[in-house]
């Protein structure tokens, strides 16, 4: 019975995204009709359904969302891209850097990768490519670094990675993946460094330089945005839902105040862009729950996780195979539903090797990060081409150097867990 409906669950699940169904469509079918056909409680459906969504941190999804939106639409990138370029000045691979520096600082506030390199492509690419670097190369490289967006706090995929793993906290998975998120975002340095020698890429030195302090005015309101966030987790004056809002009112403020960059019409545009989004994200997370059900009441995870245990009782072996399920899982799926669907499977493993929760969270969003702009179908590097137009054929020769970079910080935070857990603890989380 067990093997016959964890097959069904599985199996219809694939055949579902095979065929081209929607992500929420093939999870909460293939659960429902695994549930109908066990008699497991059909009638308990949209119990499950509103389950699913109703947790108190998901609060702080949607409005992440917003805040995210709101300063990619005031023109915070713009201005940071200008500052950034004044410190680093004109040298070859300076562009390179910029945008890695960039993606690095707007993660800080959207959460999310494939908005953090949407938003900055469309600012540094033209750019980028005058002063000779290849279309395809600028577009694997923002589409690599906007990944780390999913690591630097507020995170949209740690808040999921929260609700499903409850031992984890926000504040301390914010906390955590704050220096593997830099980490993430400074190996790209290295090959951007060397390939831009090598080259002649980037602009030659003597050519005239941004004013820095002018620069900084126009940016500093942007570069605030997670001081604020970050400080009122640290000193308790807000729970990251509330500290959501706030970032939505301080965007508000800073695009029709300060910036003067959003009019009324503009801010509809935007409420009504980041509901469609916040709408989608819901609806995979509601209908995952009754996929979730599903496979639990079954024990159809357990049996899948007691089977990867029996395949190895080495933990770094473990390690190395999960790494390689979720790299190949971030080519194909977003981080959200990486979680939603192989969560309940490595739970249970994680326990079994008395792994941190908040370490294990970390590692595995480092992970997706990756797949994030490793072809063929990865979400950032589809965005960032678009954008640039390109074909992703053509940069995988200069993606492939980039993944190098990011797995040796993969490998430097999974060896060594203080990385991840020396902030949380120093900061009380």
């Amino acid at each position: 019975m067990l093997i016959a409906a964890s097959l069904l669950l599985f199996g219809g699940f694939a055949l579902l995204l095979v065929l081209g169904a929607p992500l929420a469509v093939a999870l909460g079918a293939s659960g429902a009709l695994v549930i109908l056909v066990e008699k497991l409680g059909i009638m308990a459906l949209p119990t499950n359904v509103y389950g699913g969504i109703a947790k108190y941190p998901l609060l702080a999804l949607p409005v992440f969302i917003l805040a995210g939106m709101v300063f990619e639409r005031a023109g915070v990138a713009l201005r940071i891209v200008r500052f950034t370029s004044a410190l680093v000045g004109n040298r070859r691979g300076a562009q390179g850097i910029v945008a890695i520096l960039v993606c690095m600082l707007l993660g800080g506030i959207s959460g999310s990768g494939p908005a953090d390199a949407a938003a900055v492509a469309m600012v540094m690419i033209p750019g980028m490519v005058k002063q000779g670097y290849p279309a395809a190369f600028s577009a694997g490289l923002i589409a690599a670094a906007g990944s780390s967006a999913i690591l630097i706090p507020p995170s949209i995929a740690f808040i999921v990675y929260s609700v499903l793993v409850p031992q984890a906290s926000v504040p301390a998975l914010f906390a955590g993946g704050l220096i593997p998120g830099l980490l993430a975002g400074l190996a790209l340095v290295a090959p951007v460094l060397y390939l831009s020698m090598r080259h002649g890429w980037g602009a030659a030195a003597g050519e005239e330089r941004v004013p820095v302090w002018s620069s900084l005015r126009e940016a500093i309101w942007g570069l605030a945005a997670p001081v604020i966030i970050l400080g009122g987790l640290r000193s308790g004056f807000f729970t990251p839902t509330e500290a959501a809002v706030v970032a939505v009112v301080y965007g508000l403020f800073v695009g029709m105040v300060i910036y003067r960059s959003l009019d009324l019409r503009s801010l509809y545009r935007v409420l009504v862009d980041s509901a469609e989004i916040s709408a989608v994200v819901m609806i995979i997370i509601a209908l995952a729950a009754v996929f979730a059900h599903a496979g639990s009441t079954l024990g159809a995870f357990d049996a899948f996780a007691r089977a990867l245990i029996g395949a190895t009782s080495n933990e770094t072996l473990m390690l190395v195979m999960i790494a390689v399920m979720i790299l190949v899982a971030g080519m194909l799926l977003d981080g959200i539903s990486i979680f939603l669907v192989f969560l309940p499977i490595l739970i249970p493993i994680a326990n079994t090797f008395r792994w941190d929760p908040v370490w294990f969270g970390v590692v595995l969003t480092m992970n997706i990060a990756i797949g994030q702009f490793t072809p063929p179908l990865a979400v950032n590097l589809m965005v960032t081409s678009r954008i640039g137009g390109v074909t992703m054929e053509s940069t995988v020769p200069w993606v492939l150097w980039l993944v190098a970079a990011m797995l040796v910080a993969l490998v430097l935070v999974t060896a060594f867990p203080p990385l991840v857990l020396w902030l949380p603890a120093a900061m009380g989380f």
